[in-house]
């Protein structure tokens, strides 16, 4: 049936459950696209592209608000990552593509709180080193006993989308929080050796 038909909005980039994602709607088909969206009160898929294909797992997105229509019918959107989805078949009918999938959610009860809870420390000190408004980031953090802790710690960081991808595709969130807690350490090392280098930098070798 149509109705079970997801629309998809291929991107260079993977959006996570529970992330908001600001987007420009510029072309046409997604403007009809997204139209049809917010006149049902439905959701449309945000797919990783990638060599000139999509992914065959991403993520349903829910348009929490419009926050600029342009006279050309352009418009600015915030939308919200819910739900994960496999792609069954494509359907090509229409001008934007859309799919048969299934859903699917985590296989585990979830990550052990001591790993949630170091994952967070190590997030807070990427935070400190990345960003400027790192106070107020840190203000924003999720609870350790967050359901799926691991995208919302990932989300906003500027990690590779290959990593993203497979994040995305795990069932369980004790190994997704296992990597997500390797990738952590190992980008803290290479954040504090840039700043170890330009600090001394800085001071011209001295000191």
């Amino acid at each position: 049936m149509e109705s079970l038909l997801l629309p998809l909005f291929p991107l260079e980039l993977v959006l996570f459950p529970g992330q908001s994602l600001s987007l420009h709607i510029f072309e046409e088909r997604y403007k009809e696209m997204i139209g049809e969206c917010l006149t049902g009160q439905t959701e449309f898929g945000i797919i990783q592209a990638k060599d000139n294909s999509i992914v065959n797992i991403g993520c349903t997105a829910t348009v929490a608000e419009v926050t600029r229509r342009y006279d050309d019918g352009r418009m600015d959107i915030e939308v919200t990552g819910s739900r994960r989805f496999e792609l069954l078949f494509l359907d090509q009918e229409r001008s934007f593509l859309r799919a048969a999938v299934q859903f699917f959610d985590d296989e585990d009860p979830g990550a052990d709180l001591a790993d949630s809870r170091r994952a967070l420390a190590l997030h807070g000190e990427v935070l400190e080193l990345l960003f400027n408004d790192a106070e107020e980031r840190r203000k924003n953090q999720a609870n350790p006993e967050a359901k799926q802790l691991s995208f919302l710690v990932m989300a906003p960081l500027p990690v590779d989308n290959d990593f993203k991808q497979a994040l995305l595709a795990i069932r369980s969130e004790a190994e997704r929080m296992e990597r997500v807690t390797d990738c952590l350490e190992k980008l803290l090392s290479h954040l504090r050796l840039v700043a170890k280098v330009r600090a001394r930098a800085g001071t011209n070798g001295h000191g």
